[in-house]
């Protein structure tokens, strides 16, 4: 299988939003789209699943224009998309569907995700308002009836909202799964949570596309990138070679002594001090050892001695800079 997208465009007026995106995905993984706010990002993904119409280009799956009909698609939009005054379980329900899940097929993959995203409390009221009463004998038959009552979408929280999109998302078993923010509005243990599922999801073979402004999430994930800016793809490629194509000129210096005369002297950049901590460009390893050499000979002690790549968070910045210059 394969996913190819070709030259897509998209103008409002005479503002060009997305120009002439183009990348492919020939095995499973997961491709990142970052971007700035307004760089097109959400508008290349709409056009690729035909929810927003496209001046020109094309999306291919396996040599064919992308439709739902060929390709079993799960979607976690950026945007809030439940229907506030509708249970969640019927909307769930609905939403599979929609997906060709049969409602038995769906409620056994609603309990599942439901306990896997540890959200049964919002999907089965009554059940655990029947431990909460067997606990609690002396609740009236008023509070009762009120407790049994189906959760409302707009009774969760923004993170819980999340859970339950993304049970959506993943609910027909999709081939190919759009990620648009996954993380946003989550705390730390569910960000953690959703990391779980999308490795499970990676290991099981699927296509991702996954869009984000956090940057050591899309690292961590992602094996080929897009970063887009102001509607134009400004980097694109294998994040593994985009690194290695800028070298190792990042260093981390952590010293005992004071070391910024030292470092300024070899002819190193200082990014950040902090306590005698230092974040430094350097020009290469020649510059870098030579900088070692020198602290060692003024016997400064060295804690942390740390030579790397730049990461993908250093990189995005350098180039949308570059643009905005």
């Amino acid at each position: 299988m394969s996913l190819v997208v070709k030259n897509l465009t998209k103008s409002y007026g005479d503002k060009v939003v997305v120009d002439n995106l183009s990348f492919e995905m020939k095995e499973p993984g997961v491709y990142a789209l970052l971007g700035t706010n307004g760089a097109g990002k959400t508008t290349s993904i709409r056009m690729m699943l035909n929810m927003l119409s496209r001046d020109s280009g094309e999306v291919l799956w396996n040599g064919k224009p992308l439709t739902t009909d060929i390709c079993n698609v799960g979607y976690l939009a950026e945007e809030r998309g439940l229907y506030p005054k509708y249970s969640l379980m019927d909307q769930l329900i609905y939403f599979a569907a929609l997906r060709g899940v049969p409602k038995d097929e769906a409620k056994q993959r609603i309990k599942y995700w439901a306990k896997r995203l540890e959200a049964e409390e919002y999907l089965y009221p009554a059940a655990e308002s029947a431990q909460t009463l067997g606990d609690k004998k002396k609740i009236g038959a008023r509070q009762r009836k009120k407790a049994f009552k189906p959760k409302l979408a707009d009774q969760l929280s923004k993170g819980n909202q999340q859970k339950i999109q993304f049970m959506i998302a993943l609910i027909s078993d999709p081939e190919l799964i759009i990620l648009d923010e996954p993380l946003s509005g989550l705390d730390p243990v569910n960000t953690d949570l959703f990391k779980g599922i999308i490795r499970e999801q990676i290991a099981a073979g699927k296509y991702l596309i996954m869009s984000s402004h956090q940057m050591a999430t899309v690292e961590e994930f992602c094996t080929d990138i897009t970063i887009m800016d102001r509607s134009k793809s400004v980097l694109q490629g294998n994040l593994n070679e985009i690194k290695k194509s800028y070298g190792r000129v990042n260093l981390h210096l952590k010293t005992e002594q004071d070391a910024r005369e030292i470092i300024e002297n070899s002819g190193a950049l200082i990014v950040t001090e902090k306590e005698r901590e230092y974040q430094i460009k350097v020009s290469g390893e020649e510059q870098a050892n030579r900088l070692l050499a020198d602290l060692m000979q003024n016997g400064i002690t060295v804690i942390t001695f740390d030579l790397r790549e730049p990461s993908l968070h250093e990189i995005f910045v350098e180039k949308v800079g570059e643009v905005h210059e």
